[in-house]
């Protein structure tokens, strides 16, 4: 797989990230509600990846990316998600609910790891995290 990034590779690749856990979710059965949802008003309380629906249950997915640079050396990119990024998630997620009215649904939060082979033949290796929060 190749990709042609732009003046912003890190941004880039985040997108391919996420295009590829969408993607992978939709295989798994889960129906894609929303990309990159922020709360439209009051102060900036952050973003979740994708919003999606596995059965009657909502699932806010937070997608990490990276590229292995070096051969034999693995960083896994969930290692990435922080206390404080998942104390961000947690209150985008009240948002998101209070703001669709999802007061009845179940939800919970997983991962999706995107981890790109430094050489272009090997496919991205995608990894799921379900229910992060314990």
């Amino acid at each position: 797989m190749i990709f042609i990034f732009g003046k912003n590779k890190k941004s880039d690749l985040g997108k391919a990230g996420e295009k590829l856990a969408a993607k992978y979710l939709k295989k798994q059965g889960y129906k894609i509600l929303e990309f990159n949802y922020k709360n439209k008003t009051g102060r900036m309380l952050g973003e979740i990846d994708i919003v999606a629906r596995d059965g009657e249950e909502i699932v806010f997915v937070e997608v990490k990316t990276r590229e292995q640079k070096i051969k034999n050396k693995i960083n896994l990119p969930e290692e990435n998600i922080t206390r404080s990024k998942l104390f961000k998630l947690q209150k985008i997620a009240q948002n998101y609910i209070r703001e669709k009215q999802f007061w009845n649904n179940a939800y919970r939060f997983d991962a999706v790891s995107v981890l790109f082979s430094a050489d272009e033949k090997t496919a991205p290796e995608i990894r799921h995290l379900k229910s992060i929060f314990y």
